[in-house]
């Protein structure tokens, strides 16, 4: 089965973007599912129940966040829609939850929504969070987004989890990389799967800005990038007997200007 993760949409730019491609995609991919990072897909960051109702219209089939899941406060975003998931790895009576199986008939899929802690958030260990989930599990088809910032602790996790789960996703950093591989011919793994965002941008905010945070240190108004946009994804092709993946294609794609 083809599986298609698609990485962190950015704004409302972003999520209409998304809205146009995404149908074609799972069509040209042959797609079974599609999970979508969107802790970046509301008006000024986070994710608000219109950005998630716009992410499920587009074609996504479970959406995954990371840092920014609470920040526009809409907590009961994730009781409400198991569909929605934050990081795993928040303590115990968070709102929400890290894992959702995804029914498919033939099969299932579990998605599994973590946190890097090297630069983050000091949130509950991620390998040993992880360990417990996946003795809870009924199926081996097993995708994780790992939401983090250093490359390192992504490619730890992912030789951690060989053979373990069919995918680790990398988001985070909105920036795709080039890193993408089958460990141990079992495991898809990427560092970074990149965004859904405004082409000429700082990671989807306008340069101007992010230049004026760099450079003097002092607090500023981001505001999302105007497009032409580009869209960050990988499909994976997984063995839904064993849960094996044994294919990892990058997508992207870049809206082409008059």
């Amino acid at each position: 089965m083809n599986i298609l993760m698609v990485g962190d949409v950015v704004g409302e730019g972003g999520c209409h973007y998304l809205s146009r491609v995404l149908p074609k995609l799972r069509r040209e991919y042959e797609a079974d599912a599609i999970i979508v990072n969107g802790e970046n897909s509301a008006k000024g960051n986070g994710i608000t129940p219109q950005s998630a109702d716009m992410l499920f219209s587009a074609g996504a089939d479970v959406i995954t966040t990371g840092n920014h899941c609470f920040r526009r406060r809409c907590e009961s975003l994730f009781d409400e829609n198991p569909r929605i998931l934050r990081p795993a790895n928040y303590p115990e009576g968070t709102p929400g939850s890290g894992v959702f199986s995804l029914d498919l008939g033939r099969t299932r899929l579990a998605v599994i929504n973590l946190m890097g802690t090297a630069f983050m958030e000091p949130l509950d260990n991620p390998f040993s969070v992880i360990d417990n989930i996946l003795e809870t599990l009924d199926t081996p088809c097993i995708l994780v987004d790992f939401h983090a910032e250093a490359t390192s602790e992504k490619r730890a996790l992912g030789y951690y989890l060989s053979g373990r789960v069919s995918a680790v996703i990398g988001t985070h950093t909105h920036t795709q990389t080039a890193d993408e591989e089958c460990i141990d011919g079992k495991t898809a793994y990427i560092s970074d799967v990149g965004m859904v965002g405004a082409a000429r941008s700082v990671l989807g905010v306008c340069p101007e800005q992010a230049i004026q945070k760099q450079r003097f240190h002092v607090p500023v108004q981001f505001s999302e990038a105007p497009g032409p946009y580009v869209l960050g994804a990988v499909c994976l092709s997984i063995d839904p007997k064993t849960g094996n993946s044994n294919k990892i294609r990058r997508v992207f794609l870049k809206e082409m200007t008059n």
